[in-house]
């Protein structure tokens, strides 16, 4: 069955009794045809939905490449098509009634109508599908009773107010579909999907006016809940204390979003929550509910006995009942049956970002975590990424073995986050477990499997509690990402249940329909035992705070660690996308951790200025049993830089490392600046080779090559695991370097913003967007510019007697009253000209020419010349006659020079230093020669026009013109570019790889 599957998407051969696209074409003209010959009939309204289904849907759809009907026998799981059964979740609204799915994966759905039913016109079809579409994250949808066949944008997020118009993309009637056979196949068809033009056209639609996706509006919605209760809680609960309120808030959140979650799907009945809302006494109310669900699923979410604390609280109605009325239809746009798991825990990943607080007279606040702010967010694994780790370590552990085989089989996140990797872990086996009773005489399994229909069968409940129970464990520092963890992989036991399967097993009394993770998912610090109390101060042990903070866990005991798996030798599978946390964030937030880390001795890997995930990789590798697999999502510079070298040694003298994937030429975190590897690493020492992966445009991964242990060492004292293609690009042209011609330096630092301030300032003390004094400076920051441009120019307070206290590094105004090139700090180069004496932070790398700074003594230019140059000061100012501000800013905004700075800071690297810009090398003209003199000149006027260009598309109103001038811009910078590759006499093949970088 499953091998069936496979060749059909790899080869993308259209299985037996699938139409090609010409006879596809005939048959819905067949159709066509049919529906207007009888067209008054089928128009009449007892011409029902069923019938139209059958007569005329199912077979266009099956003419379009879908296996509508299941003839080719997949087991639920694989099948191309779900019928969906008919729920009853409000009074107008139920399941779609198609989802059209590859490999498992839904795509879209289709809502299917009676023809008698005005699609076009009517508001009720269009809004309830889009409804489903946009809380499954679908990005298209369709609505049609065979006349019409609408498209609609579910992007959007649904209003219960929306036009029937809303969102809508494409609108064909019957009479057009043969005209437009060609834009529909193109989409819709099976063939299409799979070779990607579906995803293509739903790409093309995305970040439009008015988009939105379901887990930002989601993570909004439950974030203005948390604020809610915890004001109110705070309010009416004085005796709460901080740790108290954070845990009350999570777990009324859980218990509110498991129970709608749990009406939608069939299984409670839909509207219980509505009902308490709507009475007075509404806490009183929930709590009873809550605990006659705890008799029912015995869980741990509504576990009284271990929590002593929600069941005594004050909580408002008005609180209340704002928050569950917002969860139902028509006010709800979200329709929780189809809000998948792995949705809900991008939602939760971004919610435990932050904490609540209580302000001294115990008001609460909600604040970003100091970890999460330090690093820029919280990034959730995407989904193919937790897949290929799952499927590369699990599938891999469990192929060809049977459910008794894999029974004691052991998989660990160390840093569980809210449940990614766990659930993709558990969903993988639930899978692979009901493929094995389904190929294997299902009906003597009775105990583990059930027939819902001819060839169908589901797991029992029993069977998913005993796989969970068994195979997947967690830990995490966060006590609220434990209780979300639990709660996703609860919620996942729950698919496929009804509100009969489960009122059955309570009558039957079998213990708890849900199994209780307690012994699963555990609260700790994955890295740090008991004994980092044995090298603190005694006042130490009794610090609560700090007790909370630090969370030592024991992996060894018995009872509240993995004692027991760990005598049996440890994991059999370790995956996760661990911290990234930089030596000097981990000074300023985890002062103690590093120095216990550094001096444990439990360590051998932690070299140099380490990152955190070092030592969870190492953590790992020790967790494992005899021929278990870790596999993890970590930062690049893991395979080239120095930090990491002892670690890349320990791995290759004692585990066989099998294969590590490249995925640094995409952007995996949305927003992140961070790129990224995979590593898979056995225990079992293997044959020295190592699979070397790369990612393609479509963000498949690919095994490109194989490389031996000995051609990974390039010398004995490092170890660069250079998995890219080297290619070595001589830049002999360029005779000077950027810090021959430029005094390079950061900008200013605030000490407002430093510890030593002491709180006398804030940043936003010293900076406004208008000029308050006749002092203040133009100041801007890193965010404030762009390539050839600075978009908006603040204003810094410059009174002479507080500036000894506010500022430092470098003070001396020269550097910046002076024409200059200012720098971001971060990323690719973005270089914009200053000729107003700009002021800016060190966020921000300033370039001077040393003729601007002629005679001028400082501290900083001299240690700069003393340092990086075997050039006197009078030799730079000489050399630097022969350049000027435009021409460098064009070298430096060019693709020529990122490529020179990524080879310098080494790719995964985010930062550029002085040092590095220092070090580019400059191609020298010589202005005794036209034609060099023509090549400058060009591109002077070339950097002049791009200037104008930025200014008339910063300055523009309408979309049209910025259209206009975004289009000249690219026109401009492709000639820059072009004109840059000429000056450092790269080849054609050079320019290619510069253009591939």
């Amino acid at each position: 069955m499953r091998s069936k599957k496979v060749f059909c998407e790899k080869e993308k051969v259209l299985p037996k009794g699938k139409m090609n696209k010409e006879e596809a074409k005939q048959k819905v003209e067949e159709l066509c045809e049919r529906f207007r010959y009888n067209f008054d009939v089928y128009k009449k309204s007892t011409y029902n939905e069923a019938q139209v289904r059958r007569e005329f849907i199912d077979p266009f759809f099956e003419a379009l490449g879908w296996d509508v009907s299941n003839k080719q026998g997949y087991a639920e799981q694989y099948k191309e098509v779900i019928h969906e059964d008919t729920i009853k979740v409000g009074r107008s609204t139920r399941a779609p009634d198609y989802s059209f799915r590859i490999g498992g994966q839904r795509k879209f759905f289709v809502e299917a109508k009676k023809p008698a039913v005005n699609i076009k016109e009517d508001v009720s079809p269009s809004y309830q599908l889009r409804r489903y579409a946009w809380s499954a994250k679908l990005p298209l949808s369709v609505v049609t009773d065979f006349e019409e066949f609408s498209v609609f944008d579910c992007q959007i997020k649904p209003n219960p107010n929306d036009k029937p118009g809303m969102g809508r993309i494409t609108y064909y009637t019957f009479e057009e579909y043969l005209d437009k056979f060609d834009e529909i196949y193109d989409v819709f068809s099976n063939e299409a999907i799979l070779k990607g033009s579906f995803d293509r056209y739903a790409q093309s639609t995305k970040g439009k006016k008015g988009t939105a996706e379901v887990d930002t509006e989601f993570l909004k919605e439950i974030e203005s809940w948390r604020e809610l209760l915890a004001k109110n809680i705070a309010l009416r609960n004085p005796e709460v204390s901080i740790y108290e309120l954070n845990y009350a808030v999570q777990k009324l959140v859980d218990r509110i979003i498991f129970l709608r979650i749990c009406e939608d799907r069939g299984i409670e009945p839909y509207g219980q929550l509505q009902t308490k809302a709507e009475s007075g006494e509404v806490y009183k109310h929930l709590v009873n509910h809550f605990k006659l669900a705890e008799s029912k699923y015995n869980s741990g979410i509504f576990d009284f006995e271990a929590d002593k604390i929600t069941s005594t609280l004050r909580i408002d109605d008005r609180v209340l009942k704002a928050i569950i009325q917002s969860l139902y239809y028509p006010k709800s746009p979200y329709e929780f049956s189809v809000l998948g798991v792995e949705i809900l825990g991008n939602v939760y990943e971004q919610f435990l970002g932050k904490v609540i607080r209580l302000t001294a007279g115990h008001q609460a606040k909600v604040e970003t975590k100091p970890e999460v702010k330090k690093a820029g967010g919280v990034y959730y694994t995407p989904q193919y990424i937790v897949d290929y780790i799952v499927k590369n370590t699990v599938g891999n552990l469990i192929a060809g073995k049977t459910p008794d085989e894999i029974a004691e089989l052991k998989i660990l996140d160390p840093a569980c986050g809210s449940g990614s990797f766990l659930i993709g872990a558990y969903t993988y086996l639930l899978r692979y477990h009901l493929d094995w009773y389904a190929e294997n005489k299902p009906k003597k399994h009775k105990e583990a499997v059930f027939q819902v229909r001819e060839n169908e069968w589901y797991l029992t409940t029993g069977e998913k509690k005993r796989i969970l129970l068994n195979n997947i464990f967690g830990v995490d520092i966060d006590p609220q990402a434990v209780e979300v963890t639990k709660l996703s992989l609860l919620l996942k036991v729950l698919e496929h249940e009804s509100r009969e399967s489960i009122d059955q097993q309570v009558k039957l009394g079998l213990e708890g329909v849900l199994p209780n993770l307690v012994d699963n998912i555990k609260c700790g610090n994955s890295l740090i035992g008991p004994d980092f109390y044995d090298t603190q101060q005694q006042e130490t042990l009794f610090d609560e705070m700090e007790m909370r903070r630090i969370n030592v866990f024991d992996w060894n005991d018995d009872v509240k660690g993995f004692g027991e798996i760990m005598k049996r030798g440890g994991f059999d599978c370790v995956i996760g996308n661990p911290p990234y946390v930089n030596a000097k964030n981990l000074v300023y937030l985890f002062k103690d951790e590093r120095e216990y880390l550094n001096g444990s001795k439990k360590y051998e890997t932690l070299y140099q200025k380490w990152d955190i995930y070092i030592p969870f990789i190492e953590k790992s590798l020790k967790l494992l049993n005899k021929n278990g697999l870790t596999s993890m999502i970590i930062p690049y510079p893991f395979v080239n830089q120095m930090y990491a070298k002892v670690l890349r040694r320990f791995i290759l003298e004692k585990y066989n490392l099998v294969s590590i994937t490249d995925l640094s030429s995409k952007k995996i975190f949305k927003d992140a600046s961070v790129v990224n590897c995979i590593y898979v690493i056995s225990n079992s020492k293997g044959v020295n080779k190592v699979d070397i992966r790369t990612i393609n445009n479509s963000y498949k991964i690919n095994k490109s090559t194989t490389k031996t242990y000995n051609e990974l060492i390039q010398n004995k004292n490092t170890f660069v695991w250079n998995i890219k293609k080297e290619v070595k690009i001589n830049f002999d042209i360029a005779s000077n370097k950027l810090g021959d011609i430029c005094f390079i330096s950061k900008g200013l630092v605030l000490n407002a913003d430093e510890k030593k301030a002491k709180g006398e300032f804030k940043k936003k003390d010293l900076i406004s967007d208008s000029q308050t004094e006749i002092n203040n400076k133009r100041y801007i920051e890193a965010k404030d510019i762009d390539r050839y441009i600075i978009n908006r120019i603040r204003w810094l307070e410059w009174n002479t007697k507080r500036v000894p206290k506010l500022i430092s590094r470098p003070t001396f105004p020269q550097l910046y009253e002076t024409d200059k090139i200012l720098i971001n700090k971060i990323g690719n180069i973005k270089a914009a000209l200053d000729n107003e004496n700009i002021y800016c932070d060190q966020t921000i790398r300033i370039a001077v020419l040393w003729k601007n700074i002629k005679g001028i003594e400082n501290r900083s230019i001299n240690n700069s010349v003393k340092k990086f140059s075997k050039l006197s000061r009078n030799e730079l100012e000489k050399i630097s006659e022969n350049f000027f501000e435009k021409y460098l800013l064009a070298i430096l905004n060019s693709k020529v020079s990122n490529y020179i700075l990524n080879q310098i800071r080494g790719t995964g690297n985010i930062d550029i230093n002085p040092e590095y810009l220092k070090n580019i090398p400059i191609p020298k003209l010589d202005f005794s020669n036209p034609e060099e003199v023509a090549k400058h000149d060009k591109l002077v006027a070339l950097v002049e026009n791009m200037l104008e260009l930025q200014k008339k598309y910063r300055d523009a109103r309408m979309e049209r013109d910025k259209e206009i001038y975004e289009r000249q811009i690219k026109i401009v910078d492709v000639q820059i570019d072009r004109l840059v590759y000429e000056l450092y006499g790269l080849t054609e093949e050079e320019m290619k790889v510069v253009e591939e970088r």
